[in-house]
């Protein structure tokens, strides 16, 4: 369940990023909407790494250094 969580927000991440994308060739950077799409793609990426760090922590997620492991 929270690897899915992951990756629907590494997905919505890219979303984010390819509609701003979007917007700054239509609008040509003259709205504040590729601002706009920008900051909920970095509030994303906060989040996404928060949930990382917590998952970590509290041992849902385990980190393997050596793929041997």
């Amino acid at each position: 369940m929270l690897k899915v969580v992951i990756v629907v927000l590494l997905l919505a991440v890219i979303a984010s990023l390819f509609t701003s994308l979007v917007f700054l060739i239509r609008d040509g950077g003259k709205t504040n909407r590729v601002v706009n799409s920008l900051a909920v793609r970095v509030g994303l990426s906060l989040t996404l790494l928060a949930l990382i760090l917590i998952a970590l922590w509290h041992g849902d997620l385990s980190m393997h250094p050596t793929p041997y492991h």
